[in-house]
């Protein structure tokens, strides 16, 4: 069954430089297994040499977070949408000085 993985804008570079790929899958696993496949390079950037999904990569089906359904097991439907949304870090805190 086809799904929809949505490729975040920094990672688009290294998925032929597509906003969205449609793979065969029945579970955000096998999802991302069929991505990685097709574009060796998103491999590194997803995954850790042990092949965890890294920590500030988050996944999305539809709007719930895979990590509160069941992980990379997580079922999926035809014309479900994945989303990769890597974390963002860094940034400067802002200081108000008020008189």
């Amino acid at each position: 069954m086809p799904v929809r993985v949505i490729i975040p804008t920094p990672l688009r570079q290294y998925a032929g430089k597509k906003e969205f790929v449609e793979v065969e899958a029945k579970n955000v696993a096998e999802a991302l297994a069929n991505l990685t496949a097709q574009y060796g390079d998103l491999r590194r950037h997803l995954y850790t040499d042990d092949g965890k999904l890294r920590s500030f990569v988050n996944i999305y089906l539809g709007e719930e977070d895979i990590r509160y359904l069941q992980k990379e097991q997580t079922p999926l439907r035809d014309q479900d949408v994945l989303s990769i949304v890597p974390s963002i870090a860094g940034g400067t805190a802002l200081r108000c000085i008020c008189s």
